[in-house]
């Protein structure tokens, strides 16, 4: 008996070899390449996946990816269970493949009938795991070597899924047209071979025996070879539409996933493909194919967020009184606090669409106190708000949505970088215009007699007293329902969140840890009691909803009478300068109403105003001249109005010879740059010695050419001429003094002071001088120069980079200047142009000191030229004043 029983254990294991090819040996090696291998394999990977989902957060807002795949971070998380499985894969090929092979290249046949699907599930395994090139390698081997197995096609559609993942459309596109080329042969095929096998099956019984066998086993295999699995026909419709989705073929989607719906079998899937259809239709503006669809995934099983985000776009295609009715009572739900923003968002769009706009404004407003977690929806409303107002031409108030907006939104939110420039550009208007109504404001108040100020500033504090109660008691309201939403959300979280995202669980299974072993410190072996500790156990807190708590700002008890009446100008100093902040603004305001927003009427009634004030300035001329220039083509008659105003008003101003000769601008920049010269000769006779030329020169210059630039430059020079050729000094006091008086506020009047103080106070001690330059900074005409400009404190650095690039832009568009913006020493914002000749940078100072377009304030900023070599220095150095000296002895 004991030999009998050896003897047929012998005969199985001899049988279950993987070199045999027997129906013991397959049924062996299969079972166990189907169970030990595939079937743990793919439950490792399907719970991986599952995980994966259930902590994953949809992007509703997006249409929804068809595929969804973790990204490189969240991947990480399943290595564990996606390694296991190709370790078990692995093993089960390399032992139950039959025959074996150690070279899977070199084998011709396998006997195995569960071998390819481990195949498969490696690469598959691998594809989850983001290393694509290995599983595309393990789906064109099976591809190849099963090229009679059904899984032939399966490794073709992965294969596909593989080239679309690292963006090879081209090569995903042909595997999927061959494809579906052969699933319609396929199709077209099948009676055809249905009639053959019957045909033969007739034969069988007339003919030889063998030979009808040998057709039979033929055509099965032509069958088998031929047939297209069918649980693989919604994978590859889905990788279609997935392809065509990717390459925003949104038409195409849209017929590849109403195919791929016929061939789906489970609810969820279907409500995906529904709620997915549902936002190409949504993107398309075909809102009643859009409604279908999100009506559609109400009626499948789906998450709860895809519920009711189908809801809520649903009411957003078109709301009637029951969609209303099904949103209020959505409001009252405690199930959706935490979506209260959604709801009510959609509550204002459909009063929107009815022409309610105090209503939807009312709704939007909620929506956004109501946005706690969800800052994409806040910056939604924010925005729309925006361009409510935008299109009402509020552009104040629109500013400052656009600029809410810009600073709650996401990084992708769509439509940013537009969001941020309206914001910006919007921001010196807003500046401009609420600088003027501060000035008219204080100029009024300081206007009343000093009882009237009194009791108005009495009464503007009772005001701001009540305004700061109220806002008090609204906030503790809204705290409060903030309180309860929040409450709500956490509940939600701690019954729906991955449990290492979950704070609840976290803590609780802290205390079960305790109970069981006490407090441990979290570190490599903690059960030991002569180990060395490592690290701390700490124990991370959960946000309290303090986090969200509105600001409230207590009532100021310090606010009183005298110090709301303080700075205001009430004495004619004052006033002038709160005048000239009041023309700026105005005028500021006027012309970005011009030719930023081409809003000309605003415009005009900006200017006017500068012209209607009792004050004398330079905006005056300015608004007169911009006032011309808006009616030149669509007015004549009152563009000649203003003309002959500033002609008789201003006769020898610039825009007065403008007006009588068109191309003065362009004869003065010539002159400019003649007069440059001249004076640049004057300049080397003075220092060759030939004082009397220049002296003529000079006299010619000051007599004849009152507009020349250099007009007060050459009086220096000439005067420095008489006082190299006469020893009586005296003389040349009267030229200095016509400097004070011609030229205040210039360079040149300070040199002239300097000089008649030497001559009133007598000579210092004669020291020998050392004109050679020991200065860190080296002067080189011939390198690049840079333009730098340091910004005041007040500057915001984005904002005058901005400035500076539109100057450029319209002014010296041809040379194509970088602008950038760097920290100069500890916190000084400066503006960096480059790069010029020395001959253009001088230009570009020029231009950019007498031009207010665009550069407005920062006109009166320090601005130097610099090499790269010296720009170096000065930021190694901080050595400012250095260079300055330096920059007004060569520059």
């Amino acid at each position: 008996m004991k030999y009998t029983l050896s003897f047929y254990i012998l005969i199985f294991l001899f049988s279950c070899s993987t070199e045999k090819n027997t129906i013991v040996s397959r049924t062996y090696h299969g079972t166990t390449a189907k169970y030990n291998g595939y079937f743990n394999a793919n439950e490792l990977l399907t719970q991986a996946l599952t995980a994966y989902k259930n902590s994953r957060k949809e992007d509703f807002y997006s249409i929804l990816p068809i595929n969804p795949l973790p990204n490189d971070q969240e991947v990480e998380s399943m290595y564990p269970a996606i390694d296991t499985a190709l370790v078990k894969l692995t093993k089960v090929i390399s032992k139950h493949s039959m025959p074996t092979a150690s070279e899977p290249s070199k084998k011709r046949t396998e006997y195995n009938p569960w071998i390819d699907e481990n195949w498969m599930l490696i690469g598959i395994s691998n594809y989850y795991r983001k290393d694509y090139e290995l599983a595309n390698k393990n789906f064109v081997y099976v591809n190849k070597f099963f090229s009679n197995d059904p899984s032939n096609y399966l490794a073709a559609i992965w294969t596909a899924k593989t080239f679309i993942e690292t963006k090879k459309y081209t090569e995903a596109a042909l595997i999927l047209k061959e494809l579906d080329k052969k699933i319609a042969d396929l199709e077209g095929a099948n009676s055809s071979k249905f009639k053959l096998f019957n045909f033969l099956k007739k034969k069988e019984k007339t003919s030889n025996k063998k030979k009808s066998k040998r057709k039979i086993a033929l055509s099965k295999k032509e069958e088998e070879k031929a047939e297209f699995p069918k649980k693989s026909r919604f994978l590859f419709e889905l990788t279609k539409a997935d392809l065509s989705l990717r390459q925003e073929n949104y038409d195409q989607a849209i017929l590849d996933l109403e195919k791929a719906l016929t061939f789906c079998k489970k609810s969820k899937d279907k409500a995906r493909i529904h709620y997915i259809l549902a936002q190409l239709n949504q993107h398309k503006k075909q809102n009643d194919q859009a409604k279908y669809h999100f009506t559609k995934v109400l009626r499948y099983q789906s998450s709860f967020e895809m519920n009711f985000n189908a809801r809520i776009n649903r009411a957003l295609m078109g709301g009637d009184f029951k969609i209303k009715q099904e949103l209020q009572k959505m409001l009252r739900d405690d199930k959706n606090l935490e979506f209260k923003d959604q709801i009510y968002y959609a509550l204002a769009e459909i009063e929107f669409k009815e022409g309610n706009k105090t209503k939807s404004i009312e709704l939007y407003h909620k929506a956004i106190i109501f946005s706690v977690k969800n800052t994409r929806q806040k910056a939604i409303c924010y925005e729309k708000l925006g361009d409510m107002n935008f299109a009402d031409r509020n552009y104040i108030s629109a500013q400052k949505y656009y600029d809410s907006c810009a600073k709650v939104m996401p990084e992708n939110y769509p439509n940013g970088f537009v969001i941020k420039n309206k914001a910006t550009k919007l921001k010196d208007l807003v500046l401009a215009v609420e600088t003027a109504q501060f000035e008219d404001s204080v100029q009024r108040i300081a206007s009343m007699s000093e009882s009237e100020r009194v009791s108005f500033a009495e009464n503007l504090i009772k005001k701001i007293q009540a305004d700061e109660k109220r806002k008090k008691e609204e906030a503790a309201i809204r705290l409060k329902e903030l309180q309860a939403q929040q409450a709500s959300i956490n509940q939600n979280e701690s019954q729906t969140k991955f449990f290492w995202n979950n704070p609840k669980m976290k803590s609780q299974g802290l205390e079960d840890f305790k109970k069981l072993w006490g407090s441990r410190e979290n570190e490599d072996d903690w059960r030991r009691s002569d180990k060395i500790a490592i690290a701390n156990f700490k124990e991370f807190e959960v946000d309290s909803i303090d986090t969200l708590n509105p600001v409230i700002r207590p009532v100021n008890d310090s606010l009183t009478v005298e110090s709301l009446l303080a700075n205001l100008p009430i004495n004619d100093s004052l006033l002038s300068v709160s005048n000239e902040k009041l023309s700026a603004a105005l005028y500021d305001a006027g012309i970005i109403y011009k030719d930023q927003l081409n809003e000309l009427a605003f415009a005009e009634k900006q200017f006017n105003l500068v012209i209607a004030m009792n004050y004398e300035s330079n905006y005056k001329l300015l608004a007169l001249f911009q006032l011309y220039k808006i009616y030149e083509i669509s007015d004549p008659t009152k563009a000649y109005t203003y003309k002959s105003q500033i002609l008789s008003l201003y006769p020898s101003s610039d825009f007065a010879n403008y007006l009588k000769d068109p191309e003065y601008f362009i004869k003065k920049k010539e002159f400019d740059k003649l007069s440059e010269s001249d004076y640049v000769k004057a300049l080397e006779r003075y220092n060759r010695g030939l004082y009397t030329l220049v002296i003529s020169t000079a006299q010619s210059v000051i007599e004849n050419e009152k507009t020349n630039p250099y007009r007060s430059k050459y009086m220096l020079l000439q005067a420095m001429s008489i006082g190299q050729t006469t020893e009586n000094k005296s003389k040349i006091i009267p030229i200095l003094k016509q400097v004070i008086v011609e030229y205040p506020g210039t360079v040149e009047e300070l040199k002239a002071k300097e000089l008649i103080e030497v001559f009133e106070k007598g000579y210092s001690e004669f020291k020998e001088s050392n004109f050679k330059n020991n200065s860190i900074y080296k002067y080189n005409d011939e390198a690049e120069h840079w333009v730098i400009i340091f910004l005041d404190e007040k500057e915001n650095s984005s904002i005058s980079k901005t400035k500076v690039a539109d100057f450029n832009k319209e002014y010296f568009s041809k040379e194509k200047l970088n602008t950038s913006t760097k920290i100069y020493g500890n916190n000084q914002s400066v503006v960096l142009i480059k790069s010029f000749t020395d001959v253009k940078a001088k230009e570009y100072v020029r231009t950019f000191k007498k031009t207010k377009k665009h550069i407005q304030n920062l006109q009166g900023s320090k601005m130097f030229l610099i090499t790269q070599e010296n720009l170096k220095i000065l930021f190694e150095t901080q050595k400012l004043q250095d260079y300055e000296l330096f920059y007004t002895e060569f520059y």
